[in-house]
């Protein structure tokens, strides 16, 4: 893609501001005049190739994604927030997946998603409902299984799924919906409870065609009237009611209750304490036993308890894994871009064999 010297300009700048660097930063970053840069961001002079790379390296993007244009919802997104802000890391990181799984889109059949299901986005609790039932229908779960596998059968409804740990000052999560298919990202910095709850949310996103989304503490903070509608679906889903309420019937104290009902479907507390509210299912004192329950090493120990390891950062899924395999196979992507793609999972060992070109081949 040709861009004249002032879009080029723009397009740094832009990158620049996404992640809170003044111009002066950047170019010792970039090894460079901060008057060149400031030349270059406004088109007054061209800037050269050796450049380019290294501003590319002091922004953490690729050189091509100064030259292509980002995914729709990611500009529709920009173009509703405050201007010049900076992105969360979980912006950027959310981005940058977008753009890799769009482009192994382009240069092979291998990530041919379907698009969002389009639920309606539910405006009231039994709404909420009827979407978690319906959503676990499409994901292939009975009216009382726990939603386990949730990862891979989100990919098959369209929905790729990543875990990358962004800190604890970053958001819970992070979706975007492609052209095809859609991509969220979960920070796994947080406990596994909080993650499948974010993930649950993030599907929600999906399945209710939201472009791109940014969640922040998704299972601590009260939300607007429609995140509050994603909120109550996510819970659902991960919670159904007739599941819950059969669980909550067994005769057993109401602290082990809760700590067995809590791994069994891998939720936290926070998540099974307002289920329980929601529904009216436990008394005020089981409540409050509830909310101050943790699980302990010695409730694993004596219960028996499976620890899983759902969303355990960094993690990707599958049919992204293999694109970028066949990518890196098919010579399309050298061995540097294909673990890029790959962060902290992969090596140069790692990479499957080329084929040896015959003696012959020039």
């Amino acid at each position: 893609m040709a861009l004249a010297p002032g879009e080029l300009g723009e397009r740094i700048a832009a990158a620049r501001r996404e992640v809170g660097l003044t111009q002066g930063a950047c170019a010792a970053r970039a090894a460079i005049e901060r008057t060149a840069l400031a030349k270059i961001e406004t088109g007054a002079r061209r800037v050269e190739a050796v450049e380019l790379a290294r501003l590319a390296d002091a922004l953490d993007v690729r050189i091509e994604w100064f030259f292509e244009d980002a995914p729709a919802s990611v500009v529709s997104r920009r173009n509703a927030a405050e201007a010049g802000a900076p992105s969360p890391v979980i912006d950027r990181s959310v981005e940058r997946l977008a753009r890799e799984i769009e482009f192994l889109q382009r240069i092979g059949p291998d990530l041919a998603l379907p698009t969002s299901p389009e639920l309606a986005v539910p405006q009231t609790a039994q709404e909420a409902e009827a979407a978690a039932g319906e959503a676990r229908r499409m994901l292939g779960y009975d009216e009382v299984q726990p939603a386990i596998g949730l990862v891979e059968r989100a990919a098959d409804l369209g929905l790729l799924v990543f875990s990358l740990a962004l800190g604890d000052d970053a958001a819970d999560g992070a979706s975007i919906l492609l052209s095809r298919g859609g991509v969220a990202l979960v920070n796994g910095s947080r406990a596994l409870g909080r993650r499948r709850a974010t993930l649950a949310h993030e599907l929600g996103h999906f399945l209710f065609a939201d472009e791109f989304s940014t969640d922040w503490l998704v299972a601590d903070d009260p939300a607007s009237k429609r995140e509050a509608g994603i909120d109550r679906f996510a819970r659902a889903l991960l919670l159904p009611e007739p599941a819950l309420r059969s669980a909550w019937e067994r005769d057993q104290d109401t602290r082990t209750r809760a700590v067995l009902i809590a791994s069994e479907y891998r939720v936290d507390m926070s998540t099974l304490l307002r289920r329980l509210s929601e529904l009216g299912v436990a008394s005020s004192t089981e409540a409050a036993v509830v909310r101050s329950t943790r699980t302990k090493q010695a409730d694993i120990v004596e219960h028996a308890l499976l620890v899983p390891q759902d969303l355990a950062p960094p993690e990707f899924p599958e049919a992204y894994i293999k694109a970028v395999l066949n990518a890196y196979r098919g010579e399309e992507i050298s061995a540097a871009r294909a673990i890029g793609m790959l962060p902290e999972t992969w090596s140069d060992d790692d990479l499957p064999d080329l084929p040896k070109l015959p003696e012959n081949a020039t």
